[in-house]
């Protein structure tokens, strides 16, 4: 599954990104990476911009960057 695939609400751990060095690295820089635990906060009317939540940082990610992301949902604890 992957990121874009998530609705509002909805959240899911990090397993992997699918992106070039450049994007890896901008996620990076903004904690998101492998391992770590998101929430969709907010999607556009026809899903082309997606806002999520890791730690407590908001990120605003385009699709095709979310489609890049694989995640995992889990249960809220």
């Amino acid at each position: 599954m992957v990121l874009s695939d998530l609705r509002k609400g909805m959240t899911a751990e990090i397993v992997k990104i699918n992106a070039d060095k450049v994007l890896r690295d901008r996620l990076t820089s903004f904690g998101v990476m492998r391992g770590e635990l998101l929430t969709v906060k907010g999607c556009s009317l026809a899903k082309q911009t997606m806002e999520i939540e890791v730690g407590s940082t908001l990120i605003a990610l385009r699709a095709e960057e979310a489609e890049k992301i694989e995640v995992e949902q889990v249960s809220k604890k």
